[in-house]
């Protein structure tokens, strides 16, 4: 039994790693941080003078650190340098556990939220808080920086545990021409929403991946749509293509320049049919079809539906790649047996 019990786990680990990803830390944000405990939006901007604030360390509660008893609103501010000259990948920062709600601005603009404030409070204690950031929101040669608003209803508040800092992260399957960033979205369903001039300009802007949960749709379950307008060189329509749409949760339709390329799971127009199980798991690859791809602009629309929980495309690598290289890729995947695995390599 105990083999057997072995054998699973490794079977979990092999297939949720079949599409690997590798973190590489830009900058350590572990240490002292400013401090204050209080609620105030205007801490937020990133010109705020905070010289008369708490240094209190990160990460740790804040009762550990002279705030015995408080709960409430508080709010950390870190600034920190970059001497970067270029960064192709999507910036993720990492915030750790946090107790129980946080809102996260980077520059002054809000990047991701967990749990939910009073009136309607919600705690996210549990959840390891990993934020995507626009390429454009981060000074890459000079000063960043992070503001967190905290509020904690009991026991132990604060930015309490686990990893802080600021990361990329890079993939076994890179995309020639990635699509991450941001993208535009809406909440509801209309079919219309798929066609190549469909007017998109007064919808939401939304970090693709990411979760739309920590990204201002709290608790929403439903359909929603994702677009996004890209520009594609001239060379690269003659490749054949495949677009990489990473894991979103729970089922998708995917239209690209209007045509559907493809989906994962079962979609009805009337969500009382829809069923799902562990599509959420699945890496989205979808062929495209010769001739589709133009040169100049063209458009990708997404249309997700979320059952339970956590919703969206919320990891990638999302963007084009050659499908030889991607059929190269799997194939090199499927070589390793499972065998192989539980034993090591000969």
């Amino acid at each position: 039994m105990k083999l057997l019990k072995n054998i699973s786990i490794l079977l979990v680990i092999s297939f949720s790693t079949v599409v690997g990803n590798e973190w590489e830390r830009i900058e350590n944000l572990r240490g002292y941080w400013k401090f204050t405990i209080g609620d105030d939006i205007e801490w937020a901007k990133p010109n705020y003078n905070d010289e008369d604030w708490e240094d209190i360390r990160v990460p740790s509660t804040w009762e550990n650190q002279g705030f015995h008893g408080y709960n409430g609103y508080a709010w950390y501010r870190k600034k920190f340098e970059l001497n970067l000259s270029r960064i192709n990948s999507t910036m993720y920062l990492r915030v750790g556990y946090i107790d129980d709600a946080d809102e996260v601005y980077v520059n002054g603009k809000l990047v991701g939220k967990s749990g939910d404030f009073p009136p309607t409070f919600e705690t996210a204690y549990n959840a390891f808080r990993v934020y995507p950031i626009p390429k454009n929101l981060l000074n890459l040669n000079g000063r960043n920086v992070i503001a967190v608003r905290v509020y904690d209803s009991q026991l132990g508040g604060g930015i309490v545990s686990g990893d802080v800092g600021l990361y990329v992260k890079y993939y076994d399957i890179q995309a020639m021409l990635s699509l991450e960033g941001e993208w535009k979205f809406r909440i509801n369903d209309k079919k219309e929403w798929k066609d190549p001039d469909f007017n998109d300009s007064d919808w939401d802007d939304i970090l693709v991946p990411g979760l739309w949960e920590t990204q201002g749709y709290d608790d929403y379950n439903g359909f929603a749509w994702y677009r996004k307008t890209f520009m594609v060189p001239n060379n690269l329509t003659k490749e054949k293509l495949v677009m990489l749409l990473g894991k979103i949760d729970d089922i998708d339709e995917a239209y690209l320049n209007g045509v559907r390329i493809g989906s994962t799971g079962e979609m009805y127009d009337d969500d009382f049919y829809i069923s799902f199980d562990q599509e959420w798991q699945e890496f989205r690859g979808y062929y495209i079809p010769g001739g589709l791809i133009k040169p100049g602009k063209n458009v990708i629309a997404v249309r997700v539906y979320d059952g339970y929980r956590d919703g969206g495309i919320y990891e990638g690598p999302i963007g084009l790649v050659n499908q030889k290289d991607y059929s190269k890729y799997w194939r090199e995947k499927k070589k390793r047996n499972i065998w192989e695995i539980i034993f090591g390599d000969k």
